[in-house]
């Protein structure tokens, strides 16, 4: 459906947007994953039409999009900060669209009754939006852009201006909306919990690339490098230099590890970082010298279904997962299986 092609873009001297290449498929959602600056944003309006780039394509369905303007894409998009009319109510809001497209009254009204009918608003039709919570405003937003039909949704950042309470009731809301329109949708968030919970497939852009690209599951499992584990938040990240291949071995202020290379290639003497996953820990199961460590209890916080546990062991701090309460100051022994830690290539 989408294909977006090489796309450049410099900043004040500094290259944003450098070679960027993907697909969206039909009834697929996507999800743009980045730090604020990473230029998700920029992305989104490049392909909206609202914004220009120095070189790349934006395809759809095989035909250049380059000069076709904005509101001839066919295309929608869903701002932040909702950009609502405050003077409107709530069906007059999501008709705006329907009325400048110069379509009969009845067919306004139907698509418009339509519209708020899949976001389970239509009682507050004729309310001001000015009365409506942050979560109500943004589902009037969603339904907007859903009521003129767009062949592309794109979403930037939908739920940043809500609190995390909000955030979460509506994540699984918005994917299921989504998923019901069948329409294709870029997603453009920061937030990883977010975007795991809505996303079909995830784009990770750093640094003016796609640093690496898959499902929640595979990024879970197959983070591409020691920075996407990082700002996946997936662990624990201990530096270290590698000291022997088979197995693989890697020494560390925690003392020498054996971990998986996950099929990637490295060289004795090269750096890397291992991932110590805090659920992976195994607390009081201590099997003799392989992957044996100890450390001081600095913190236990009780998180519902189990304890977390800040461990101070060889002058780092980690986190573990723990089902029992463990007095702050104790020393604590625990381990970790090789075949769960992985070993991480650093850019």
């Amino acid at each position: 459906m989408l294909e977006v092609r090489d796309i450049r873009k410099t900043y004040e001297g500094q290259t944003l947007l450098d070679g960027v290449s993907f697909d969206v498929r039909s009834g697929e959602i996507v999800c743009l994953l980045g730090e604020s600056g990473s230029g998700k944003s920029t992305l989104l309006r490049i392909i909206a039409g609202l914004e220009p780039c120095e070189a790349g394509q934006v395809c759809w369905d095989g035909a250049d999009m380059s000069a076709i303007p904005p509101h001839k894409r066919g295309f929608g998009l869903m701002f932040q900060d909702y950009a609502l009319f405050p003077h409107r109510t709530v069906a007059e809001n999501v008709a705006f669209g329907l009325r400048m497209q110069q379509l009969p009254k009845p067919e306004v009204e139907a698509k418009t009754f339509e519209a708020l009918r899949a976001i389970r608003m239509e009682s507050f039709a004729d309310r001001s939006v000015t009365e409506l919570s942050g979560g109500e405003q943004q589902r009037v937003a969603l339904a907007r852009a859903l009521a003129s039909d767009p062949r592309l949704l794109m979403l930037d950042e939908p739920l940043g201006a809500l609190d995390h309470s909000l955030r979460l009731q509506l994540m699984e809301e918005l994917r299921e909306v989504l998923h019901a329109s069948r329409k294709p949708a870029i997603y453009v968030t920061h937030d990883r919990e977010e975007a795991f919970a809505v996303a079909d497939r995830l784009l990770i852009l750093h640094q003016g690339v796609i640093a690496q690209e898959g499902t929640a599951k595979e990024l879970y499992e197959q983070p591409a490098n020691a920075w996407i584990a990082g700002f996946l938040g997936l662990g624990n990240l201990v530096p270290g230099v590698v000291s022997a291949l088979d197995p693989l071995t890697v020494q560390t202020a925690l003392g020498n590890l054996q971990a998986h290379a996950n099929g990637q290639r490295f060289e004795v003497g090269e750096r890397c970082s291992l991932l110590l996953r805090p659920k992976d820990a195994l607390i009081g199961t201590v099997s003799k010298g392989l992957n044996t460590l100890h450390g001081m209890v600095r913190d236990c916080v009780f998180m519902g279904d189990y304890y977390k546990l800040e461990v101070e062991a060889g002058g780092q701090k980690l986190s573990l997962f723990s089902g029992e309460h463990f007095p702050l100051g104790e020393d604590l022994g625990f381990h970790f299986l090789p075949e769960k830690v992985l070993c991480l290539k650093i850019v």
